[in-house]
């Protein structure tokens, strides 16, 4: 099975990826067949792209005879952040982040500070779920968000990252993951997953959360709970010594039970003074090396679908959906390892 991955439109886009022995983030694609993570850069579409992606399906299409496929809409500006606001190194490069070796395992100071990040990130992501509603666009989300965080002192991470253009991610339905806050507005029976990252005196602090929006069905409840469920089992067995796979072993395990797809190009990392460093956590089934270390934080962040597991990447370079347009849900949490077990950090 690991030499079949899907690659995420690799197909399409020839050599204009770079790739590296090193382990990635979940911004970037985990090929665990040929044991490293590619990270894709700028593209030019081809005719195949748009073919597949674009032509060959109706972009009005009633899926489960309720909503509509997920189609772009307008995105607006990107929104100032104020001079006085400290900002991560590579805003003010404008380049791609290099890949970061090394664990990031923290003396007293670093641990409160990741704990401060924590705690902003959660309030963030807590406030901006109090904004789901019918009407609501994923833009006056990233507005909402964008504000709250820079009145805090903080940065908030996704922004100008790799050229990422907003905030904070809003994935709607379908979409599994970095999904760009546009003039879509939320339509009641929307699941909403909204990434908060923020970047607090020096330290990143990651999560985000599943909402609903207006009268969800069952089948959609019962997705965003498991979801949840799988999360929560997998931080119930971390701790020092542990290995990194079996947190990948009781995700697949509890969606195996429900019949759910686990999506596996996308991973949890370690986090801290850097937004994406090692070690890449798999949420799937894996015999990769490596075990948990005394005061090292990382994110767990399951993705979970309905539907195919397979991702489809939108012109935009970072929207990512189902194959079929089936449901995704996904939460996700930065942890701190201690000596009982673990610490939620992004825990309200």
């Amino acid at each position: 099975m690991a030499t079949v991955q899907p690659r995420i439109i690799s197909s399409f886009i020839g050599n204009n990826s770079i790739r590296s022995t090193q382990p990635l983030p979940h911004l970037f694609r985990f090929d665990l067949g040929r044991k490293h993570v590619s990270m894709q850069l700028s593209r030019t579409l081809s005719g195949l792209t748009n073919l597949l992606f674009n032509t060959s399906r109706n972009v009005d299409e009633v899926i489960d005879g309720k909503r509509k496929r997920l189609k772009p809409g307008h995105v607006s500006p990107r929104r100032p952040v104020p001079a006085h606001i400290t900002k991560p190194p590579y805003v003010e490069s404008f380049k791609v982040p290099g890949i970061s070796s090394g664990l990031e395992i923290h003396d007293k100071e670093g641990i409160e500070r990741m704990r401060a990040s924590g705690r902003l990130a959660a309030r963030v992501r807590e406030y901006a779920g109090t904004l789901v509603k019918p009407g609501v666009t994923t833009d006056e989300i990233d507005e909402a968000v964008h504000n709250m965080i820079i009145e805090n002192g903080a940065y908030p991470s996704p922004l100008g990252y790799g050229g990422f253009p907003k905030s904070v991610c809003t994935s709607v339905n379908e979409c599994i993951c970095h999904g760009i806050p546009d003039s879509r507005p939320l339509e009641d029976g929307d699941i909403i997953n909204i990434d908060v990252t923020v970047y607090l005196n020096g330290y990143h602090g990651d999560t985000s959360a599943t909402f609903f929006c207006g009268d969800v069905d069952e089948k959609a409840k019962k997705l965003v709970q498991v979801t949840k469920e799988s999360l929560d089992k997998a931080i119930s067995i971390c701790g020092p010594g542990v290995e990194y796979k079996k947190i990948g072993k009781i995700i697949h395990e509890h969606a195996d039970k429900h019949k759910y797809g686990v999506v596996r190009q996308f991973v949890g990392h370690g986090i801290g003074r850097v937004f994406h460093a090692d070690p890449v956590v798999l949420h799937f089934r894996n015999n990769e090396a490596g075990r948990m270390v005394l005061n090292q934080t990382f994110t767990i962040e399951p993705m979970l679908t309905i539907g195919s597991r397979k991702p489809i990447m939108w012109d935009d370079n970072w929207t990512v959906v189902t194959e079929d347009a089936s449901l995704s849900a996904q939460f996700e949490h930065t942890i701190l390892i201690t000596k009982d077990g673990a610490e939620i950090l992004t825990d309200c």
